[in-house]
């Protein structure tokens, strides 16, 4: 039986008789399951082990029956969820290696650190396989920018990010950001990063070979981050922010060297299992390794560097300090793995061997002090079915029209509003701050549909971005959830790409509550049909609940990174209008809708009806069609139409290319309502005029509906709808509203 720890902390008998254990989120029914498991009463040490392992950040206890719905297997996938990343084959013995992972609520308590270790640990994640990170994006929600508090989230939250990524040397090239009044109070910190391996490199996280020697390599650990997975299992309160020190603390000069140094172990072909330890620090690595090996581990925790004086078993186990990897050699490759991380100025310390019962064992000052089966930890967590209810907020939205708004009849006005809307208006202010052209490898810069990252050496690059319009999934998460995955989609292909899968952040409520847990559960109805249609496999991603402020739970936001092959780099395509004369063709149908438009929200101040609607079939032939064009030469530049509808979409292209347009469009709609509406499936296209005839018979053929709009030319925008003009304003003008908005609120 494991020992008592030291006088300070509570006994077995306390932590049971004072319900201790409620205080790391652990229910009474978890408390007698434990006990059942141990056959025994949990000391300290233990209890906290069982109670990380078990929240919901480690385990999904509440989201597993929900992730079941995705589609996880493709002919490309090389390795699905469960691992530290996904990988897809992308020819010629390569692979991408991919993740997205949220830092919501430390970046909520500490905005600077939550957001640079949020890019950190999924860094680790990517290079833990073996992959060579070549790429950051992220995925940000935010309150109004009005908000003092908002403001300084935002700027601190970008500022961690581009401090963190800029100094590891890794390009941060894309993202997203959106603002709401629902996020605040919980702003929404997710990031995702993207690597390169070649196939006979792939990494596992193992604790292979009895016997063999665990080794822990980083920085020593001290107090932070404790108890880091149960805080992000729990919803924000006002005593949050004295949880300020359970922000982990990152150090991206650490990182770089810890990252080479792994990728050199990696390199040398001795290691026989690695992982990072991430949420829940040593806990999680060292249980989860065991576990997928089939083995046990024991940790002699006074091997373990330290930091901080004194530091207690429990606090050892469950530290969050960041860039530390753990990884298994055989005990002959000992000296050549040590000698690799002095090359690097790191030690390589020997905290433990692998063992055959099972179990995880701590030893501290010679005497045991943690006696744990590895499969309870790792693969017998509960696992909770919880009730879901409809909410009467979505039986109160169906029956909304929403063209029932006054017409807005000065158009000018409108589009300079909309672009005006921070969620709609340049991100300069945003990626300016991130170094996104170091390693000389990005061939599309943020602010087009989809980042593009050549491979070096070869004519292919890869593509990638990340979707997600949480009013969409609030008004009706089942189709906002399919509408996430398709315009992922439609911004790869867009780039010239072709899709190959997805990862994804599912940040939601508290699913202790019905109507949050149905939102979980028909935004991943919607996102598994959309998946299985466009063939884009989910190959990991994280689970973020309890995002809730005192108003209630944030919009149910499930982003998606999705990353696309680029065969050649001759098919690399952007947004931006190319040249005075090309033709402007609008591909996909224009209906009215407006619910959950930015127009509703910038021009009528409301969020409510239904969403646009999406028919995954019409979206799969779009997409074929216009990578078809693409890739036969045809297209001089693609922008999928998301926020702000068309008026907008013209728009971008025009500042892109400092070009304008003059355009015509038939439609039978009320004008606002035909240029603002997001109907999807749709996608602007330019071609030059020798190559727009076949460009529209292209289309035609393949069964996909298109309208010829007009040309580029001139330096201003010119709108008519049905012949008569609606919009003319300069490029000139449409670009400074577009480009000052951001800057002028952070004033």
């Amino acid at each position: 039986m494991a020992q008592q720890l030291s006088a300070k902390e509570p006994t077995a008998e306390q932590i049971a008789e004072q319900k201790i254990y409620k205080q790391m989120g652990v229910t009474d029914a978890e408390y007698e399951q434990i006990c059942g498991f141990l056959g025994r009463q949990p000391n300290y040490v233990e209890i906290g082990v069982f109670s990380v392992m078990w929240s919901e950040h480690c385990s999904y206890k509440n989201s597993k029956p929900v992730l079941r719905k995705f589609p996880v297997t493709g002919p490309r996938v090389l390795m699905g969820p469960g691992e530290g990343a996904g990988i897809v084959d992308i020819g010629d013995k390569q692979a991408v290696v991919f993740k997205i992972e949220s830092h919501n609520h430390p970046s909520a308590i500490e905005p600077y650190q939550g957001a640079a270790t949020g890019v950190g640990g999924i860094i680790r994640d990517i290079f833990s396989m073996g992959a060579r990170p070549v790429a950051l994006l992220n995925s940000l929600r935010f309150g109004r920018l009005e908000n003092e508090r908002v403001k300084y989230l935002f700027e601190h939250v970008v500022s961690g990010i581009a401090g963190y990524g800029n100094c590891i040397g890794i390009p941060t090239v894309g993202g997203e950001v959106m603002f709401d009044e629902s996020y605040e109070g919980n702003p929404l910190v997710n990031a995702m990063c993207v690597g390169i391996i070649d196939h006979d490199m792939i990494q596992k996280g193992v604790a292979k070979g009895v016997g063999n020697p665990v080794f822990y390599v980083g920085p020593a650990t001290g107090r932070d981050g404790i108890h880091g997975a149960t805080f992000a299992s729990e919803e924000l309160t006002a005593e949050s922010e004295a949880k300020r020190p359970a922000v982990q603390v990152g150090d991206p000069f650490m990182e770089k060297l810890v990252l080479e140094a792994c990728l050199d172990l990696i390199n040398s072909g001795i290691v026989l299992g690695i992982q990072d330890m991430g949420a829940a620090g040593l806990t999680c690595s060292s249980s989860e390794m065991a576990s997928k090996a089939g083995n046990g581990m024991e940790l002699y925790l006074d091997e373990v560097p330290q930091r901080e004086e004194g530091m207690t078993p429990y606090e050892m186990m469950l530290s969050e300090s960041q860039e530390r990897m753990l990884f298994v050699v055989e005990p002959k490759h000992e000296a050549q793995a040590k000698a690799i991380f002095e090359r690097w100025g790191l030690h390589c310390a020997k905290v433990g061997k692998v063992t055959d019962d099972g179990r995880l064992k701590l030893f501290h000052k010679g005497e045991l002090v943690g006696d744990m089966p590895v499969t309870a930890l790792v693969d017998e967590c509960p696992v909770y079915n919880k009730p879901s209810a409809v909410p009467a907020y979505y039986v109160e939205n169906g029956s909304i029209d929403t063209t029932r708004y006054p017409e807005v009849t000065d158009l000018n006005d409108a589009l300079e509003k909309v672009l005006a809307s921070p969620s709609v208006a340049s991100k300069e202010w945003v990626y300016n701050q991130y170094d996104y052209m170091v390693r000389t490898s990005t061939a599309v810069r943020p602010g087009s549909d989809a980042a593009v990252v050549t491979i070096h050496g070869t004519r292919k690059a890869l593509s990638m971005s990340t979707d997600c319009n949480g009013r969409y999934v609030y008004l009706d998460p089942e189709v906002g959830g399919m509408i996430a995955v398709a315009e992922g989609a439609r911004n790869n292909v867009c780039s010239g790409a072709e899709p190959l899968a997805i990862t994804d952040n599912l940040n939601f409520g508290s699913p202790e509550k019905p109507d949050i847990f149905w939102q979980l559960e028909k935004a991943a109805d919607g996102m598994a049909e959309a998946c299985r249609k466009l063939e884009t496999p989910v190959i990991g991603g994280n689970v973020s609940l309890y995002n809730e402020n005192a108003k209630g739970a944030i919009y149910p936001t499930p982003v998606v990174g999705m990353v696309g092959l680029v065969h050649d780099t001759d098919h690399i395509t952007t947004q931006g209008f190319k040249q005075e004369g090309d033709v402007i063709i609008l591909l996909g149908e224009t209906k009215a809708e407006l619910g959950g438009s930015e127009f509703q929200y910038v021009m009528h101040g409301v969020t409510e009806g239904r969403p646009p609607q999406l028919d995954l079939d019409v979206e799969k032939k779009l997409l074929s069609a216009v990578l078809g064009a693409i890739q036969n030469g045809l297209v001089a530049s693609a922008h999928d139409l998301s926020d702000g509808g068309l008026a907008v979409a013209l728009a971008e292209s025009c500042i892109s290319g400092r070009l304008g347009a003059s355009v015509n469009f038939a439609t039978e709609l009320r004008n606002d309502i035909a240029l603002f509406s997001e109907s999807q499936s749709r996608i602007l296209l330019s071609a030059s005029p020798d190559k727009s005839e076949a460009l529209k018979q292209w289309i035609a053929e393949r069964g996909v509906s298109y309208q010829e709009l007009g040309q580029v030319q001139g330096q201003e925008l010119q709108i008519q709808v049905n012949d008569t003009p609606v919009i003319q304003a300069s490029v000139a003008q449409l670009e400074k509203v577009w480009k000052d908005a951001i800057p002028c609120l952070m004033k």
